[in-house]
């Protein structure tokens, strides 16, 4: 680490950057106010006993508090945690806080707040710390203040409030106050007397009944007790107000109570609480020069502080005199055998004339806070025993602002001043607020009380002064920008003023545990920050610089008396620079412009402006004796570059004490601040230190500045190293000052997720992802959420460092995080945390500006940079300029330590090269962004890198592959299959290829490729996408037949059509389906009518067979068993006859469909007799016929179902009737033979009389069926019916009469049947020639005629029977009578023969 001055300090500020939450509190005890009292705003604090201890509650935490008027306003603040309801704001009605009139007492269970006004005295009583967490492991959001519950309490109670009697009130023009606690508990409280004493206030304890006590101590040593009833005290003696206390101090010892009083009279009197009498008065005139003229003049500046340590009591007395004051340092000295005290004088230290505001004592220092004439704010301290010299330390002040602002003329005046007013730190909320308010005279209405509101408010407020201000409707914009300037300088004048208000200084505290100072002002708190070596040198005076002061740096007195001349050379350059010059540096490095011409630029100006300045640096470059070693050593001094190492595993339980050491909102500022303030000297030494370096070479060799090779050196090594360390200090400045940006969640959960995709969602760097504060820094949020943490675990791994000491010290602490703050921010480091952690928290624009401002010269982790440039790129929709980053960042994988670990592989296995893992990790992050475009050309890129990794290859030829495929880049996806040397991989990118462009309907480029060594796997993965999805979705079997008929492969053609009709007809019952398979079948019989006869045959697809998918999952029982596929043990042979008529079949199984969308659930795979069925069902009746006559099938089933049909119309109503037509038109009609309109029912009749004349079948059973049905229904025959069977079988037609006890009818047919055989009405029953000798022979139904017979004669009681019976016996007897003769002829016409 670099040299530490402990002697010099630098303020840094910790204002806050929001509005405090202030909780309001009132105490009214009805008193009144007393006209004329007003005192001056004052200030204080309070460190805890353990602050100081690593393992305590209380570690790094104190309270501190503001008085103005009848306001109290308490803080408590923690360098490791963010206290929750840590501000309240304490209100005394009518009454005066007396300045220093706020005390804090701790005890072992409790904090008590003592507080007294002009008029009251108050105390309140919180839960110490201690009590208040029970568990050792508290989360940051737990932890409360002990203000939190202050509201709870009920200030009027006389067990927190007194008001102090008229008669024992205390002096006016005094304010000197004193309080402590007593050993039961009781509080007290020492006042000065209006009658000169020294009024002491007792309160009982908090838990008692008892009644507050006063008594006061006089001059005579004379005590007189006011008890409860406040009884008047006769006060004997005569007190003038020359003895009247000023300020008092109280030590509490282990029997008694010492109450220092120092008093306007000079005199410092010493009484004892306990033996209530004066110890000891001492003359302070006695210790101070010339002091006759003061003896007789009273003084009420006066000021007495109180140290302790283990030597004794140490007594500070500040006597203030006009023009000149002075500071005593006592310590107690007590005479045990005469029981006397006495003080025994240390030392005496002069101050200048400034006005003295407050001081501090502690064993070793006296710390004093002063304001000039200009009100300036001056802190300085001094060690009071061993400062022979009366020396005072100087502490760094910062002022409160620039007075005035440069704006350069390329940017707007608007953007310099808001940035410039809302920077961080610069600007309380509450002076910006106030100002706004003088501004905008009164105006009061801010509606959003943030920063953010705020900066919009006085946006608004300045335009809208602009525009009242003009009077003309056009104007240059060079007037404009002045009327921007003018308004501007007036807005940031009011802010300065109260910026400067809230900046007065009230108080100084410095902790006695950590050697913490702190500046308390009217709106915030200072720090005090420890001094590096080099910063000291440069921040001070001529006269504040002893050559002692630079042996931390080097031994050797020689060089620390040159590098003392050095150092005053560079502030005399470092004065010399205007504003306008130093703008010039500043634009060079932030244009990326080379530092030396911009320093050669300056020294031009500097000698053309002023020429002593010339001599006098040329002067005292002459006494310096080695120009070039303590120019390396200040240059070594400044350079951070260095390894950083990572601290070693801590035991848990210390791991969690330390976890959020210095990790509250105002250590991050201090921290933070300092960093900032120590690279913005670093800067300006660098600067100065350049500029002298080009006047060094401007004298060149005309001047002796060393060895004869020094020109050379400092041109080759020295000068380049200057701009190098410039450069990079004005990095760190630039991310001190640059906002966090806010950003929204969706970014953060999108950055998150590709953060997860390189596997770097769990780096350092990354450990938390919280939307960032707008009120932030980069570097404090840097600092909060990951650098802290590595800070943490160097320090407590190092042995030697302050972490691993019992107690805190401040000044070792701050220091050492502040220093590794600037490592972890040094761009030369190999520390990549910080670019990684603004990637991973999407501070993304300003990861590009830190990306440019290193690109010129920094020359380490330029691969990394690149990277997480490509990731900025990509998040801001640059997708190619973040292509060309990552590629750039290729160079460097396997030498940077980020690039290292992302590409970090646990299977040694999968381990390939370097560079190729890299490209892997930045492909799956473009393929999670969904940018083929990208990865195919960056995989192409990648292909070459692999060479002979046939894995690899296999892999990026597969991305490749995919990417030209989603691309719709078909003819390249199929050339990255081909290339693929991985045999399932190639499988794979085929079987995606066939599905997509099947999907996309790219058939044309699928059936063309010509698949060298895939065909059969091309057809193999067709044929089971075919087999495994839904038929209607996908047209697979197409596309298969498709790719046969463009390689004229007919008959598989055939085969796969064939197969897609019968899946068609087994799984899908649709109109569709049913179209689809008729296609199929047509399209088959096409097929192999191409081939030769002897080939045109197919295989028939097994029903619900197996088919073997290729990569397919061996199927298991239940019980995990392989189970064997089942073998087809018979194969079908389809010829094209067979496919004809299956094609047939579907064909009418559509035509059934479409005039009975009903029936597609079961016509789908009906059988021939199925849909014979269903078509005579719906009337296609010649459909029917058709698909009978081309199985073999009977007609029988159609003529009785138009029979049927037909008797359903005989009897049915007229919307029936109408709605016949629609069948009877399917069907091939007989031409009408009436010209009169024919019915339904007769064309039906029709219809079935052509099929019955048409369709002839043997013993007429189509005649038979049709009257059967007819009489099973009881419909009279049509008598075209009865004559058309007669003719054909009149034996049957007997019987179905008598079937159904058709008696009448059947006796009629039989005597008209004898009649015709035996010559009348022959031809009605296709009797050629009737009964004769010489006619062929003839026959009667005897059977069914003797059935009739019998059946009549049964009946004997219908008198129509018997009439029947009777007929028919005749007309028997008849025939017979004519066979007897006929017989006789013919045997008589043969034997003439």
């Amino acid at each position: 680490m670099a040299a530490v001055w402990e002697r010099s300090l630098l303020e840094i500020g910790s204002a806050e950057r929001d509005f405090p939450a202030w909780r309001e509190v009132r105490a009214d005890l009805g008193v009144s106010a007393v006209p004329g009292v007003k005192y001056s705003d004052s200030a204080g604090g309070f460190f805890y006993e353990e602050s100081g201890k690593l393992q305590s509650v209380t570690r790094n935490r104190f309270i501190h508090w503001t008085s103005s008027g009848d306001m109290v306003q308490l803080t408590e603040q923690s360098l490791d945690t963010n206290l929750l309801n840590n501000t309240v704001r304490l209100k005394f009605l009518n009454c005066q806080v007396l300045p220093g009139g706020v005390h804090v007492h701790e005890t072992h269970d409790h904090v008590t707040l003592l507080i007294a006004t002009n008029q009251t005295v108050h105390r309140i009583v919180l839960p110490h710390p201690s009590r208040m967490y029970r568990s050792e492991l508290i989360s940051e959001g737990h932890i409360q203040s002990i203000f939190t519950d202050i509201g709870k309490l009920n200030l009027r109670d006389p067990a927190h409030s007194l008001l102090i009697p008229d008669m024992h009130s205390h002096a006016i023009n005094s304010t000197a106050l004193a309080t402590w606690l007593g050993s039961d508990g009781e509080a007290l409280f020492a006042l000065a007397s209006a009658s000169g004493g020294i009024l002491v206030i007792q309160l009982p304890e908090q838990s008692t009944t008892g009644a507050a006590a006063l008594l006061e101590l006089k001059q005579s040593s004379v005590m007189q007790r006011l008890l409860t009833g406040w009884m008047p005290t006769a006060i004997r003696g005569e007190h003038g107000p020359s003895d009247l206390p000023v300020s008092l101090a109280v030590q509490l010892l282990e029997h008694d109570v010492f109450i220092f009083a120092l008093c306007q009279d000079h005199k410092l009197r010493l009484w004892s609480y306990k033996d209530q009498m004066c110890l000891m008065v001492a003359d302070m005139l006695a210790f101070m020069p010339a002091s006759k003229e003061l003896r007789h003049v009273g003084s009420l500046g006066h000021k007495l502080r109180l140290a302790y340590s283990s030597s004794g009591f140490f007594l500070g007395v500040y006597l203030h005199c006009p023009k000149r004051g002075q500071f005593c340092v006592f310590q107690l000295v007590c005479c045990i055998e005469s029981n006397r005290y006495s003080l025994d004088h240390i030392s005496t230290l002069f101050s200048t004339q400034e006005t003295l505001v407050d001081f501090a004592l502690t064993p070793t220092d006296i710390w004093a806070l002063w304001q000039d004439e200009d009100n300036q704010t001056n802190v300085r301290y001094i060690n009071f025993e061993h400062n022979l010299a009366g020396q005072w330390n100087q502490v760094f002040m910062q002022p409160v602002a620039d007075g005035e602002l440069h704006v350069p003329e390329d940017q707007d005046p608007k953007e310099t001043y808001l940035e410039y007013l809302f920077t961080p730190g610069r600007f309380t909320p509450q002076a910006l607020l106030k100002a706004l308010q003088i501004y905008c005279r009164g105006a009061d209405r801010i509606l959003d009380p943030s920063m953010e509101g705020l900066k919009k408010e006085v946006t608004l407020a300045v335009e809208n002064a602009i525009q009242c201000s003009v009077t003309e409707y056009e104007f240059s914009q060079e007037v404009y920008r002045q009327l921007q300037v003018e308004f501007w300088s007036k807005f940031y004048t009011c802010c300065l003023q109260y910026q400067e208000a809230t900046a007065h200084p009230l108080a100084l505290l410095v902790s006695v545990c950590t050697n913490m100072v702190c500046l308390v002002k009217k709106g915030f708190v200072s720090f005090m920050f420890p001094c590096l070596t080099i910063d000291h040198l440069y921040m001070s005076s001529d006269e504040g610089l002893f050559l002692e002061d630079e042996c931390s740096l080097t031994d050797d007195p020689d060089i620390a008396r040159d590098l003392l001349q050095l150092v005053q050379c560079l502030r005399l350059v470092g004065d010399s620079v205007t504003m306008e010059m130093a703008s010039l540096m500043e634009t060079a490095v932030n244009y990326l412009q080379p530092p030396e011409k911009a320093a050669e630029q300056i020294l031009g100006h500097l000698l053309a402006r002023d020429t002593e300045i010339h001599m006098e640096l040329q002067s005292k470059l002459h006494d310096i004796r080695n120009l070039g070693n303590v120019i390396q050593l200040l240059l070594r001094e400044m350079d951070l570059e260095g390894d950083i190492e990572a601290g070693n595993g801590q035991p848990l339980h210390i791991r969690m004490n330390m976890a959020q050491f210095y990790g509250s909102n105002v250590a991050i500022n201090v921290v933070c601040q300092a960093a900032y303030h120590m690279s913005m000297t670093r800067f300006l030494i660098c600067r100065d230190l350049l500029i002298l370096q080009q006047l060094i070479l401007h004298l060149g060799d005309g001047v002796s500045l060393g060895a004869g090779g020094y020109l050379l050196q400092l041109q080759q090594e020295l000068i380049p190293r200057t701009s190098l360390l410039l450069c990079s200090y004005f990095v760190i400045r630039w991310a001190c000052r640059s906002l966090a940006s806010t950003v929204p969640v969706d970014t953060l959960e999108s950055n998150l997720r590709q953060l997860s995709v390189l596997e770097l969602s769990d780096s350092n760097a990354l450990t938390s992802q919280r939307a960032a504060s707008s009120l932030r820094t980069v570097v404090e949020l840097f600092y909060q959420q990951v650098a802290r943490k590595h800070i943490l675990s160097r320090l407590l791994s190092q042995e030697n460092s302050p972490l691993n000491q019992s107690t805190i010290n401040w000044a070792q602490i701050s220091i050492a995080f502040a220093n590794y703050l600037l490592q972890y921010l040094w761009a030369n480091n190999s520390s990549f945390l910080f670019p990684e952690f603004l990637m991973g928290h999407c501070q993304y624009v300003q990861l590009q500006e830190y990306v440019r401002l290193l690109q010129p010269w920094c020359e380490v982790n330029v691969g990394s940079r690149r990277f997480v440039l490509g990731q900025c790129y990509l998040a801001t929709g640059e997708e190619y300029k973040a292509l060309e980053c990552f590629c750039d960042g290729a160079a460097a994988v396997g030498r940077e330590e980020f690039l290292d670990r992302l590409i970090r592989v646990e299977d040694e296995e999968a381990a390939s090269s370097p560079r190729v893992q890299y490209y892997n990790k930045v492909l799956r992050l473009l393929e999670d962004m969904g940018l083929p475009d990208l990865v195919l050309q960056l995989t192409s890129i990648a292909v070459t890198e692999a060479r002979d990794d046939w894995k690899i290859l296999a892999m990026l030829w597969t991305k490749i592959f995919k990417h030209h495929l989603d691309l719709g880049h078909n003819h390249q996806a199929y050339e990255s299959l081909n290339q693929n040397p991985d045999p399932s991989r190639q499988l794979d990118c085929l079987r995606q290829l066939v599905v997509v462009l099947c999907e996309r309907s790219q058939l044309q480029d699928l059936v063309e490729f010509p698949y060298i060594n895939l065909h059969d796997e091309v057809v193999g993965i067709i044929e089971s996408r075919a087999r495994a999805v839904d038929l209607m979705a996908h047209n697979y079997y197409e596309l298969l037949y498709a790719f046969h008929i463009q390689r004229h492969n007919f008959r598989k053609a055939g085969t796969v059509m064939f197969e897609y009709g019968m899946r068609l007809g087994q799984e899908v019952r649709s109109l569709q389906g049913l179209q689809k398979q008729v296609h199929c079948y047509l399209v088959g019989i096409n097929c192999l009518r191409q081939t030769q006869p002897e080939y045109a045959w197919i295989v028939r697809p097994t029903s619900g067979a197996m088919y073997e998918r290729p990569g397919a999952s061996p199927k298991r029982s239940h019980d995990g068993e392989h189970t064997a596929t089942q073998a087809c043990h018979q194969v079908e042979i389809v010829e094209l006859k067979d496919l004809e008529k299956e094609y047939m079949l579907s064909r009418l199984r559509l035509d059934l469909v479409k005039h009975d969308p009903s029936s597609a659930a079961v016509a789908g795979n009906a059988s021939a007799e199925e849909i014979v069925a269903l078509l005579v069902q719906v009337g296609l009746f010649d459909s029917a016929i058709s698909l009978c006559q081309t199985f073999k099938l009977s007609l029988t089933p159609i003529f009785e179902a138009l029979a049927f049909k037909c008797i359903k119309l005989q009897f049915s109503e007229e919307t029936t009737q109408s709605a016949a037509w629609d069948w009877l038109k399917t069907n091939q009609m007989p031409s009408l033979v009436t010209t009169k309109e024919s019915s339904a029912t007769n064309e039906a009749w029709r219809l079935l009389s052509s099929y019955l004349d048409r369709y002839q079948s043997r013993s007429s059973q189509y005649h038979h069926c049709v009257i059967n049905k007819l009489l099973s229904h009881g419909v009279p025959l049509p008598n075209w019916l009865v004559n058309s069977y007669k003719k054909e079988d009149t034996a049957g037609l007997l019987r179905l009469y008598l079937n159904y006890d058709l008696l009448e009818e059947a006796v009629e047919l039989v005597l008209e049947y004898i009649n015709a055989l035996m010559g009348k009405g022959h031809q009605y029953f296709g009797i050629e020639r009737p009964l004769s000798a010489t006619a062929p022979p003839v026959w009667l139904p005897y059977t069914a005629i003797d059935q009739l017979l019998r059946a009549l004669g049964e009946n004997q009681s219908n008198t129509k029977s018997v009439r029947l019976h009777e007929e028919l016996q005749v007309k028997l007897e008849d025939y017979h009578q004519q066979v007897d003769q006929a017989t006789r002829d013919m045997t008589s016409y043969r034997r003439q023969q």
